[in-house]
């Protein structure tokens, strides 16, 4: 069957899990798609980047010439229109939470956030679920933090969004830094 061209359109689903390093095994789509691994939901879709950085080597009077990457980075950018306090810690490094009992039975959660000292030194794993019944499934993994912080910003005509910018760091000996799996439709 021939590779099927793609229109992309829609959001997707944020999925988080800790990940023990360069060491680690990536689990497989049932292990890491559940409700419980669910960072929030999103709003205004996602970006993923790939920056290489080259250098070109170039003798003084050009007769020779050489291109070389030297650098690369990848970044996943996205909104989180809602999400779970619980899990503030997988994208502030500094974030301690504390579960507490209300004076009426409820649960409440104290984050603390802040304190070089309380940097905790993990590194997770983020799946970006793309679903498309039509024109395939896309899923993008990295592994990395969020090195964007969080502002929580709250207005009366505005949601209070979250926007992480994950920075991966390489999922595995060869350096990889991001996996694209897209998925043809099966048709009938």
């Amino acid at each position: 069957m021939a590779e099927q061209e793609q229109i992309c359109v829609g959001s997707g689903y944020i999925y988080e899990m800790d990940f023990d390093g360069v060491t680690g095994t990536i689990p497989d789509d049932a292990t890491i798609e559940v409700d419980a691994n669910r960072l929030g939901y999103i709003e205004k879709g996602a970006t993923l980047t790939y920056a290489p950085t080259t250098h070109l080597f170039k003798a003084d009077y050009g007769y020779i010439m050489r291109n070389a990457l030297t650098e690369e980075s990848v970044t996943l950018k996205l909104g989180l229109i809602s999400w779970f306090t619980s899990k503030l810690d997988r994208l502030c490094s500094t974030a301690r939470i504390t579960e507490t009992t209300t004076p009426t039975g409820g649960t409440g959660r104290t984050v603390l956030i802040g304190g070089v000292r309380n940097f905790d030194g993990k590194t997770h794993l983020f799946r970006f679920v793309h679903l498309d019944p039509v024109w395939g499934d896309i899923r993008i993994t990295i592994v990395g933090m969020n090195t964007a912080g969080i502002v929580l910003t709250y207005a009366m005509d505005a949601s209070t969004n979250i926007e992480p910018e994950i920075t991966a760091t390489p999922s595995d000996t060869q350096g990889t830094l991001v996996i694209l799996n897209m998925t043809d439709p099966v048709t009938a």
